[in-house]
């Protein structure tokens, strides 16, 4: 008969009894934890314990407090101000890579801990990142070396001192965007180009990097060698615009070519793209430069037009990067009308109101987007400085009578002005130069000017021809050819340029003594 299935069974064997947390003490459980652990009591931060890795961590350091129960590592580590918020609230707090001098970095949290007897306790847990936060620190000061080289390689593109013209005060200020190594396309110039004339610039290439830093240093390059040429603000804008298309169609570029002439008082300027041009008049007026603007450089396509802005004595422009007035979830004519109220109150030398539109805009070192500022004065002369500027013109009718008032006027003027007899022949005779070159080959209206300022004596000649004269080698049988090459020769420098109108002036310039 078979045996009942029971017999045959075995029976499973007593699981061994599992010790619950409750069977462990405080000290058991946390006592070998890798972390930093200590218990304090009261708000006097008594220590009631200690785990084995907190012990070696600072046991120096308490053996040497001035009592058993001391904490100097917690106050160095600047926790008990929280743990005193973390007795009052109940809540946890966390801290993170506090750094103890000369030791490691630690990320704590303080709990609440419950002690009726002891008026409150925290328990301190103390996380080791003293590898992490090397590391971070690691990173960081490379970030900063990499940016410090990529400000230094904008910077390095910008002019490295502003040409200073006689009749103007500029200034400008540059500040990098961001903290990033990035470096931006902002970009500025003042380039004297003769006869008093000045021209200024600035401009913004699109985006940030090595690519648009390399854009913005041609363009730079690019707007000196054609302000050589003398064109018109937009002939230059035209010729920029298809330079930016071949030297990266990807890229582009917002720019604003003016030229001051302080015998007309006025800006004339030509944009693409770019922001408004600001004039602050002596009392404190602001003016915007407003159309003609057309497309950034670089879209093609567009004819560019120049038009016009007063400068008188006493005035001061404007010429800025977006980065002044843009800002996030604002319309962009919000900043300009703030920067043209910091504008109106801004006196001072060019750079102290660059500084001051610097402040009042909020632009500060944390600043995302690179800035660019570029203040132009044109002061108001009085008493012995306005003694050294001074203008005369005559014009001329034509005929044989000509060519002798031209001498005896030139003659006068520069007596009147006291200057030494070799310069005051050395004047007369480009004068004379220039009026011949002009009676034979321009047409009337012809014009002679002479200017003063403190540094340079100017001779202008302006007819209604626009064949801009060149210089030449004249044969010795040749019975003309040879007053562009005198004056070439006896003056410090000297230029043509067409002017609107359908003429051209052609000047040249001595310096003079300091």
């Amino acid at each position: 008969m078979p045996a009942a299935r029971g017999e045959f069974e075995q029976q499973p064997e007593p699981l061994p009894d599992v010790p619950a947390l409750d069977d462990f003490s405080v000290r058991e459980i946390l006592g070998p934890l890798p972390a930093l652990v200590a218990l304090v009591h009261g708000p006097e931060h008594r220590v009631a314990y200690v785990n084995d890795a907190y012990a070696a961590a600072f046991g120096s350091r308490r053996t040497g407090a001035a009592a058993a129960d001391a904490c100097p590592e917690l106050d160095e580590l600047g926790l008990l101000p929280l743990m005193d918020q973390v007795l009052r609230s109940g809540k946890p707090r966390t801290v993170k890579s506090r750094k103890v001098r000369g030791g490691g970095s630690y990320t704590v949290t303080c709990l609440p801990a419950e002690s009726p007897k002891e008026g409150g306790g925290v328990l301190v847990f103390a996380a080791d990142v003293t590898d992490h936060a090397e590391a971070a620190e690691r990173l960081r000061a490379s970030e900063r070396r990499h940016r410090e080289t990529a400000v230094t390689l904008q910077r390095s593109l910008l002019p490295q001192e502003l040409e200073q013209p006689d009749d103007l005060r500029i200034a400008a200020t540059y500040q990098p965007g961001g903290t990033d190594a990035a470096v931006g396309g902002d970009w500025y110039d003042v380039i004297t180009l003769g006869a008093g004339r000045t021209a200024l610039v600035i401009g913004d290439v699109m985006g940030r990097g090595v690519r648009a830093a390399a854009v913005m240093g041609q363009l730079r390059t690019a707007v000196r060698a054609y302000a050589r040429l003398d064109l018109p603000p937009h002939e230059v804008l035209q010729l920029l615009d298809g330079l930016a298309s071949e030297i990266d169609a990807s890229q582009i570029a917002t720019c604003v070519y003016a030229v001051h002439d302080p015998n007309e008082g006025r800006l004339v300027y030509a944009s693409a793209g770019h922001l408004p041009i600001l004039v602050r008049d002596e009392d404190g007026t602001v003016r915007r430069a407003e159309e003609p603007t057309g497309p950034p450089l670089g879209t093609g396509g567009w004819l560019h037009t120049s038009g016009t802005i007063a400068l008188p004595p006493g005035s001061s422009a404007v010429l800025y990067t977006d980065g002044l007035i843009e800002r996030r979830g604002e319309d962009i004519d919000e900043g300009v009308a703030a920067l043209e109220r910091a504008l109106s109150g801004a006196t001072g030398a060019p750079q102290v109101v660059c500084d001051r539109l610097i402040r009042s805009l909020g632009v500060t070192a944390e600043h995302d987007d690179d800035v660019a500022v570029l203040v132009v004065q044109h002061p108001t002369r009085t008493g012995a400085s306005a003694e050294l500027f001074h203008n005369a013109a005559l014009e001329l009718l034509g005929g044989v009578e000509a060519a002798p008032r031209a001498r005896a006027f030139a003659s006068g003027v520069l007596a009147s002005w006291r200057f030494s007899p070799e310069l005051h022949d050395l004047g007369v005779l480009a004068a004379s130069e220039l009026v011949a070159n002009s009676l034979q080959h321009g047409t009337p209206p012809m014009r002679l000017r002479l200017r003063r300022t403190d540094r340079r004596l100017i001779i202008e000649v302006t007819d209604g021809d626009d064949h801009l004269p060149r210089r030449r080698r004249a044969e010795t049988e040749d019975e003309a050819g040879r007053g562009i090459s005198i004056v070439a020769t006896i003056a410090s420098s000297w230029g043509s340029r067409r002017t609107p109108g359908g003429g051209k002036a052609v000047w040249c310039e001595f310096a003079l003594p300091a």
